[in-house]
């Protein structure tokens, strides 16, 4: 039996209706309340495990009217599922917004785990999965979309982005323009019949999708920086630099001069020994 009061977030399939455990099953039969991002999608679901519960839109454009009536039906011990559209709530969707209303009113949350789109195709590229950074959706406006790739440049870890067909190749040659010819790997239709994960450069991408019409739902999962070469790109701009500016740039930052020293030797990949005899000789590396 499930408890009273709580806002229980229910992972659901991105695609394969067996992809759902029994503890999410069990926690929709027993809701007083589903909030679903997309009811028409939950019904399917929830037809297809004979459950008759209470269903609600939660979605983007009602979530602060919807979020208010929700919380109220919890503080009053109702407990609410909160699915989304697929996959796990609070991931690129609306549902983070209900977690901060629900955590401001010290209402109890727990999570039923299970399927992220992200994870999955993360897991399937084949590229280092270690350390990665997830995006989501790109801004939609050319502004916003820049700027967040001109700071994701120099990201070392691997990247994950979430893409709709109609846009995939605009975001695949804007991917290109900033990282240039890295590894990319592209999850679509996950777990559906029609799966599969194409690894590729970004260039042999573009020209892919320049001549096939994409279709489903994708993941691109984005080869990082070398950090090895960015460090070699940071110590020639800095080798352009006199020793002499680059040593009062930090002390003029409240750097002493050891200290200083320190930073210009890290800044040019030498020692700190051969900045102290260029300081002497008053010569440059």
């Amino acid at each position: 039996m499930i408890e009273k009061g709580v806002l229980y977030l229910v992972a659901t399939p991105i695609g394969n209706l067996e992809d759902i455990t029994y503890r999410a099953v069990r926690t929709l039969k027993e809701a007083d309340i589903i909030a679903a991002e997309d009811t028409r999608q939950t019904l399917r679901l929830l037809n297809a495990y004979k459950i008759s519960r209470p269903v609600t839109s939660y979605y983007h454009y009602n979530r602060a009217e919807k979020g208010e009536y929700l919380v109220k039906n919890l503080l009053e011990g109702k407990n609410v599922a909160l699915v989304s559209d697929a996959g796990t709530p609070g991931i690129s969707d609306p549902g983070e917004d209900l977690v901060k209303l629900a955590a401001a009113a010290g209402i109890r949350i727990s999570i039923i785990p299970g399927p992220a789109a992200v994870i999955a195709g993360l897991v399937m590229s084949g590229l280092p999965s270690g350390r990665f950074v997830f995006e989501g959706f790109l801004p939609v406006n050319s502004r916003g979309r820049k700027e967040r790739l001109a700071v994701l440049k120099n990201e070392t870890r691997t990247m994950v982005f979430y893409e709709a067909p109609h846009k995939l190749l605009n975001t695949l040659k804007d991917l290109a323009e900033y990282f240039g010819s890295r590894s990319i790997a592209i999850a679509r239709e996950i777990t559906k019949i029609h799966e599969e994960v194409i690894r590729s450069t970004l260039t042999e991408a573009v020209e892919k999708y320049t001549l096939t019409t994409p279709r489903g739902e994708f993941v691109l999962i984005v080869e990082g920086a070398c950090a090895d070469e960015l460090k070699e790109a940071d110590q020639k701009k800095w080798r352009n630099v006199g020793i002499k500016d680059h040593m009062e740039m930090y002390i003029s930052e409240g750097m002493d001069r050891k200290a200083a020293m320190k930073k210009v030797a890290e800044d040019r990949g030498v020692s700190r020994r051969d900045i102290y005899a260029a300081v002497i000789r008053k010569t440059e590396l």
